[in-house]
């Protein structure tokens, strides 16, 4: 049984919308997309994975603070902008 087996789908699907949402906002208020860029970013970035794919929910293992910052600002963003390692108070606040 891997991990993600323990999931219900309720608990998959909440998880997913909660990393989807908080990309967008990543998307939009650090990378400068539109509201529907950035939620079609995030839908590109967390796609739906069905119960049986082999590695579903591996990319949770980061939060989307970080994939979005990857995805702004290359692989080097923890040493280029070292600010931008911690999720800002407004990120969190959207949990």
């Amino acid at each position: 049984m891997t991990w993600s087996e323990t999931w219900s789908e309720a608990e998959y699907l909440d998880c997913l919308q909660t990393e989807r949402r908080g990309y967008a906002w990543v998307m939009q208020h650090h990378g400068g997309l539109t509201p529907a860029e950035a939620g079609a970013a995030a839908l590109e970035r967390y796609p739906y994975e069905p119960h049986d794919a082999p590695y579903r929910g591996l990319i949770f293992h980061d939060e989307a603070w970080h994939w979005a910052m990857l995805a702004i600002h290359g692989d080097q963003y923890v040493v280029e902008h070292p600010e931008l390692v911690h999720p800002s108070a407004d990120y969190q606040a959207l949990e």
